[in-house]
């Protein structure tokens, strides 16, 4: 079997064991014997589990990158295209073993590497927010604003409607959660005196 193909076969069988056991209890023993090689040949690619972590977590943060730009469409407002991306991005999330066993194991055992994990995929989601922030300002889309702040707001605000809010009660629809972000993000929340309405 070409090294190539010996390689991808290791890092399939990590990705099964971080995403079936998470990053402190996978060991190399069980990479092995999932992959059906012997332990010495992973250390023929990798020099130990945390390389084989950070390899696998670089290939699921390209697919976010390549996933989210599939979604823009320069030709819709930024509003628009931001729904989609968040949408896909934290579906992607969510549906992805890996993260669910990551944020399992931060919450349960508090693992810095897993934590580490997780900060890393975010660091690339507030990043991608905060260039296409900058973008809607350069376009005029959007008041003048500091987009890491914005990126950061948006994220979190997002993060609340889709997942913590659904602890304190029914989970909100995706054209409810829309919603609100644009009356907190777009519009503001304050009620405008008539006059100063029909003024702007």
């Amino acid at each position: 079997m070409p090294a190539v193909d010996r390689r991808k076969e290791i890092l399939h069988a990590a990705a099964q064991s971080f995403a079936l056991f998470g990053y402190k209890a996978t060991t190399m023993d069980q990479v092995a014997k999932i992959a059906n090689v012997g332990k010495g040949t992973i250390y023929t690619f990798f020099t130990n589990k945390e390389e084989l972590f950070d390899e696998i977590l670089y290939r699921v943060i390209l697919e976010m990158k390549e996933l989210a730009e599939s979604k823009i469409r320069r030709e819709e407002t930024f509003f628009d295209n931001l729904y989609r991306v968040l949408d896909a991005l934290l579906e992607f999330r969510d549906d992805h073993e890996l993260f669910i066993k990551l944020s399992q194991e931060v919450r349960d055992v508090g693992t810095p590497k897993a934590r580490e994990g997780l900060a890393q995929i975010e660091r690339v989601i507030l990043e991608y927010l905060e260039k296409e922030i900058a973008c809607a300002l350069g376009q005029g889309e959007i008041k003048p604003c500091d987009p890491q702040v914005v990126a950061v707001v948006m994220l979190k605000l997002y993060i609340a409607l889709t997942s913590d809010f659904n602890q304190i009660r029914e989970p909100l629809g995706k054209e409810e959660i829309h919603h609100y972000i644009r009356l907190f993000l777009a519009d503001g929340l304050a009620s405008l005196p008539e006059a100063a309405a029909t003024a702007e």
